[in-house]
């Protein structure tokens, strides 16, 4: 039996994204999970998993803070004396990374997308890249969910030669499996991010009220936790009905199921997007942006359509040539997208991925139930 950590920033993308993962290693496995408490802890603590509170604060640039996740860390691999670390998104893969490198522990890190500070030149991006170089020197292998992300490592001389491009965190085809496309005269079209502007939620909304005067018969729905301060103009639009604003919902699956086209014009640096990969696997067409962690999961034109980032003329341009196509092609995008996501974008071949990793790592103890 050996122990493995594994240090996130939240237990929603733990639980949602990483569960399969989770469910094997746990076979014959301690699994610990430092990460902050969060409303899907308690799923992971019946699974099995050891959790340890573990605050982080995602996008703050305190200094001080971040010495004392790095402090946490160090705390939390000298208690545990894990076996190997699996570390998730941008602080626990910097601060994790440098705890393990500090106590000489095996990491594996997963580059789950950039972040505004690293994309954008300046000297924020530059610390942060000096940070990535000393935490990730040690790791024993790195994991992107993109190419592109992939290349920025490269060029920035911050990867050593074990690494490599995994399709995001891949996607559940059984748990989101192919539904029924909807028959309805009305038109249903979803956003679902954190409601944030990097994730697009101004041109939808922008999109909404155009597409809403124009064509009486679509609805625009929202859900997600806000981020930045929108509460009141949502709150406003939704009593004016120009969109319906859900919140943040835990089952997901019944709003992919209603809809007609799930539209995610973000620019926020994403790994891969989970949200598009979803709403393909359930037969359902996509609007999004062209760019990285978005442009591969759609096939222009054929599964759905690729939209200029922060354009939001081109994105009603797009949401009219998506109303204009009869049920009949719509339903035909729904399953082009699922039957690429079955080629492409299946998790288990995520999950295989990083076992592999794992058992060139541990060698040939006995860690995993093998299938």
């Amino acid at each position: 039996m050996a122990k493995i950590l594994i240090l996130a920033n939240n237990d929603v993308g733990l639980y949602k994204f990483r569960k399969e993962l989770i469910e094997r290693l746990l076979e014959v496995n301690e699994v610990h999970l430092a990460l902050p408490y969060g409303d899907y802890v308690p799923n992971l603590i019946d699974m099995g998993c050891h959790f340890i509170d573990s605050p982080v604060n995602r996008r703050g640039t305190n200094p001080f803070s971040d010495f004392k996740l790095l402090l946490k860390y160090r705390r939390v691999i000298n208690n545990i004396k894990p076996d190997i670390v699996l570390t998730y998104t941008i602080k626990p893969n910097i601060y994790g990374g440098l705890a393990c490198r500090i106590s000489a522990i095996p990491y594996i890190v997963n580059i789950t997308g950039l972040g505004t500070a690293v994309e954008k030149n300046g000297p924020i991006q530059k610390l942060l890249i000096f940070l990535y170089k000393i935490s990730l020197k040690k790791s024993k292998f790195v994991f992107f969910q993109n190419k592109s992300n992939e290349k920025f490592f490269l060029e920035n001389n911050i990867l050593n030669k074990n690494y490599k491009t995994i399709p995001g965190s891949g996607v559940n085809l059984s748990e989101y499996s192919l539904r029924e496309y909807p028959t309805d005269e009305v038109i249903n079209f979803l956003f679902v991010a954190r409601i944030m502007k990097e994730k697009g939620i101004e041109e939808y909304l922008e999109a909404a009220q155009f597409i809403r005067n124009k064509y009486t018969n679509t609805r625009f729905h929202i859900l997600g936790f806000c981020e930045d301060n929108y509460e009141h103009r949502l709150s406003e639009l939704h009593d004016s009905g120009v969109i319906i604003y859900h919140g943040m919902q835990k089952n997901v699956r019944d709003y992919y199921e209603i809809a007609h086209c799930t539209v995610h014009p973000t620019f926020y640096p994403e790994g891969m997007s989970n949200v598009l990969l979803e709403s393909a696997a359930m037969g359902r067409p996509i609007i999004t942006t062209d760019r990285s962690g978005c442009r591969e999961i759609v096939d222009d034109t054929v599964n759905g359509f690729i939209v200029k980032q922060q354009d939001g003329k081109d994105l009603i341009d797009k949401i009219e040539m998506f109303l204009e196509l009869d049920h009949i092609t719509k339903k035909r995008m729904g399953i082009m997208g699922r039957e690429k996501v079955e080629k492409e974008f299946d998790r288990r071949y995520v999950v295989e991925s990083y076992l592999t990793e794992i058992d060139n790592v541990l060698g040939s103890r006995e860690w995993i139930g093998k299938k």
